[in-house]
């Protein structure tokens, strides 16, 4: 039997009510949002339902939105697949942008260590519980996040790079 769209929405509307929203079929994958406070139950339960079980976390990362209101200025994404029905699922999780924070998913995946702690490298976001969180890319010694959009790309006397190709905005132009 093949996994359906309504039956993963059916079953995650039925446990977690209105804390899931958003449903929506976007090319191959099957997206939805939650809260930053549901996150570790959605996911437990997403790899333990016998009928769902997304047991491999794909991919974990952060994007910045410097343009929405504080409370959606960051959003942590994950995705998760279930090899047994080659189906995939993408979560986003909205977070505050004065002070982002989320739950550690490390002690469910493993493999999320390494992702938590790039996001955290990148955009500053503080995974609650993390066994490790310090920066794994960049010099310790950096006060600033570079995947935020606040931060330039290039230095300002670069004319080969222009900003607005990449999402970023600059006040000069």
């Amino acid at each position: 039997m093949a996994l359906e769209n309504t039956l993963i929405q059916d079953k995650l509307t039925e446990t977690f009510d209105t804390n899931v929203f958003n449903f929506q079929q976007e090319r191959d994958i099957f997206s939805l949002e939650t809260s930053a406070d549901k996150i570790t139950a959605l996911i437990l339960f997403l790899k333990n339902d016998s009928d769902l079980r997304f047991h491999f976390l794909t991919d974990l990362c952060g994007v910045h939105y410097p343009d929405n209101e504080s409370e959606r200025q960051f959003a942590i994404v994950y995705h998760l697949h279930n090899w047994y029905e080659n189906k995939r699922i993408r979560i986003k999780v909205f977070l505050n942008g004065e002070k982002p924070e989320i739950k550690t998913i490390s002690n469910i995946f493993l493999s999320s260590n390494w992702m938590e702690r790039e996001t955290y490298d990148f955009y500053g976001i503080n995974f609650i519980g993390h066994p490790q969180l310090k920066r794994i890319l960049n010099m310790d010694e950096m006060v600033s996040f570079p995947m935020r959009k606040e931060f330039p790309m290039e230095d300002s006397g670069r004319t080969d790079k222009d900003d607005r190709f990449f999402g970023r905005t600059t006040t000069n132009c």
